[in-house]
């Protein structure tokens, strides 16, 4: 496995200047994954419509140093698997020499909602290719709208608090999981790169092993910071992910041919308002007895689901 040290001299696959938000957390995750790319080969990313994509692909510039295909919310993975597709039967026939890799990103809104039917087919399909979501908990670009990837209790634009709410009443559905349902050889839930963690170069190691050791559809769910849906100090946004992690609110696992390995576990698992209350989109619940009951309620699923995945991974609660 490669050290911090020496992949900060791997040349970087995307640009500065590019527009994201300051502190956004994609441009994070899309460096580490690009990075994952073995020497001479080539890449060919899709992306959906969103935020990376709007900001990435100012026309007339792009920060992006690989071949790139922008496509709707809803086909990125078609598109991205017809790329493959088609380079398979070039390679075939002599016409194209150099070895290509094949990703695609999409944000929770064009992947859990959107975009995951063409995301299933090209899964079930078995393209040889590694689709990222970069999980950020919203429709972040057009105006912070609920996704099926928003926590419950969260305050969006589509789900407002108020007197008669406590934010968005479902809990987020578990797409990891779908996706281990389509028994791909590889799919991993992650974080970015944590420096001063025990996972810090989670997301870099299971970037490398979707992308050059299996062959076929592989799958990667990367929670995502964004400041402005989370309402959270760009300073200290990376203390929630590493909060997310130790209140077991998302995982660090990975899932090789069917069977579930546990990346880390928390020496002690923290409550989830350690992780709820830095967060402006959840501090109604703080502010009367309903909303901490709330909170009670989105602990006791927290646990629920960390003790289904702990019996998955054959270890003990």
């Amino acid at each position: 496995m490669a050290t911090l040290k020496e992949l900060t001299s791997v040349e970087e696959r995307i640009t500065g200047g590019h527009r994201m938000c300051a502190g956004c957390g994609a441009p994070m995750v899309v460096k580490w994954i690009m990075k994952a790319i073995k020497e001479g080969d080539q890449a060919v990313v899709s992306n959906a419509t969103g935020c990376l994509e709007v900001s990435f692909g100012v026309y007339p510039y792009s920060a992006w140093k690989d071949s790139y295909i922008h496509t709707a919310f809803e086909c990125a993975s078609a598109t991205g698997s017809g790329a493959e597709a088609a380079y398979k039967a070039l390679k075939a026939r002599g016409k194209v020499a150099d070895n290509y890799k094949f990703i695609t990103f999409g944000g929770d809104g064009g992947t859990y909602d959107i975009g995951f039917q063409s995301l299933s087919g090209a899964m079930e399909r078995g393209h040889d290719m590694l689709y990222v979501c970069y999980d950020n908990g919203a429709y972040m670009n057009t105006g912070i709208q609920r996704s099926s990837a928003s926590p419950a209790g969260a305050d969006t634009t589509t789900t407002p608090q108020g007197s008669q709410s406590l934010g968005k009443e479902q809990y987020r559905k578990d797409l990891t999981k779908i996706m281990v349902g389509h028994h791909l050889p590889y799919v991993a839930q992650t974080v970015p790169v944590m420096p001063g963690t025990k996972y810090m170069m989670d997301l870099y190691n299971k970037a490398d092993r979707a992308i050059n050791e299996f062959k076929g559809a592989t799958f990667m769910n990367v929670l995502t910071p964004c400041p402005r849906g989370w309402r959270c100090d760009t300073a200290t946004e990376l203390d929630l992910v590493k909060l997310a992690v130790d209140t077991c609110w998302w995982p660090l696992y990975e899932v090789v041919n069917g069977q579930y390995k546990l990346s880390y576990k928390p020496k002690e698992k923290l409550a989830i308002e350690e992780w709820l209350k830095p967060q402006g989109r959840f501090k109604h619940l703080f502010k009367s007895e309903e909303g901490k009951a709330k909170i009670a309620e989105i602990q006791a699923e927290v646990d629920r689901r960390w003790n289904e995945l702990l019996f998955l991974c054959g270890e003990e609660a």
